[in-house]
């Protein structure tokens, strides 16, 4: 999958998190999150795992979560990726 124009999705509010993807030459991933400290390593090989099983081989990807579940962190990446290759909205 090609990364083709800037998209996000998900929400600030709790429990949810926020996802902003754009194009770039490589994989970068920037979390903040409340519970970065216990689950921040967690959180990246999460979004890590859900851009390789798309074939994404660059994009920076933002995060800000505020302690959503992991269900919750792949379905936001992966309708941020879709919307950023002119899929779904």
């Amino acid at each position: 999958m090609k990364i083709t124009k800037a998209a996000a999705a998900g929400t600030m509010e709790s429990s949810d998190v926020y996802v902003e993807i754009q194009p770039a030459d490589q994989i970068s991933v920037q979390i903040e999150s409340v519970v970065f400290q216990q689950f921040g390593q967690q959180i990246d090989q999460v979004v890590r795992q859900v851009l390789a099983d798309h074939g994404v081989a660059g994009a920076s990807v933002s995060l800000n979560d505020k302690g959503a579940v992991e269900c919750v962190i792949r379905a936001r990446v992966e309708t941020a990726l879709k919307r950023a290759e002119g899929g779904e909205n």
